[in-house]
């Protein structure tokens, strides 16, 4: 007696093979994770941390919904913005949008409405205590880091920012050539030592929904706090999401 043999064809959809493979080496979001909604404007904003499939992190970023845009306040407005609850990136504690509807100086350059996203690796008391009440603020302001400890090229400047402290920039940055500014990054640091990373961005610039594009950073030769620190950063639309998203990316654990 002779069996006839069924040969049963499985077709698996290339898109189920291609996330197979994606996350094989672990270098791919595997997910994302996401901090409470705030609201902004006539919409949220809030904070994500993409993941490995293992499990690291990859970016850390602020999602600001499409309807966000419209609706801001008149005045420059501080949204602090918890990190999500259910993983930790140190060294960062807490992001911070800064809404500023007339820019800030140096003028001609940065007096464009934008904001400006700051990933802080301090505590909200910490950086709150940054402040003209403290006697010693002008002695913190004047502390400069260890040359090792400076981003490669950037110019800090003479003086400090209540609640922020002290802002560096790259003068080779095309904003500081005659371009016009539509995005950017920064480094802060406060009584001698780096404490927030943070890109910029035109509300001009996200109006045009542009395609997530990663700029490469410039880099100090050492890091004062160990953790996950960016080489990158990440600006664009999110068409899935319908959000603008601002991340520092390319995260890697710095001793």
């Amino acid at each position: 007696m002779t069996r006839s043999r069924a040969l049963v064809l499985v077709v698996i959809p290339a898109s189920v093979i291609l996330g197979m493979f994606a996350c094989s080496d672990g270098t791919s979001p595997g997910r994302t994770v996401f901090g409470t909604p705030l609201p902004m404007g006539n919409g949220t904003a809030r904070t994500y941390v993409e993941l490995s499939s293992d499990g690291v992190p990859l970016s850390i970023g602020v999602g600001v919904s499409e309807t966000a845009l419209a609706g801001l306040p008149a005045a420059s407005t501080e949204f602090a913005l918890p990190l999500p609850a259910e993983v930790s990136v140190a060294p960062y504690d807490h992001a911070v949008l800064n809404w500023q509807p007339m820019g800030h100086p140096p003028a001609a350059i940065f007096t464009v409405p934008h904001f400006d996203v700051h990933f802080y690796m301090i505590t909200q008391a910490e950086r709150a205590a940054i402040s003209p009440a403290d006697p010693q603020f002008a002695a913190k302001t004047a502390l400069t880091p260890a040359a090792e400890f400076i981003p490669a090229g950037y110019n800090r400047d003479p003086f400090a920012i209540p609640r922020m402290g002290v802002h560096w920039s790259d003068p080779s940055a095309p904003e500081f050539s005659g371009q016009a500014f539509t995005k950017t990054f920064i480094y802060g640091s406060w009584d001698g030592a780096f404490h927030f990373t943070e890109p910029m961005v035109t509300k001009a610039f996200l109006e045009t929904k542009p395609a997530m594009a990663v700029s490469t950073l410039k880099l100090p030769a050492r890091y004062s706090k160990p953790g996950y620190q960016p080489t990158s950063y990440t600006v664009g639309y999110d068409q899935a999401a319908k959000e603008y998203r601002i991340a520092i990316s390319g995260l890697v654990r710095r001793q």
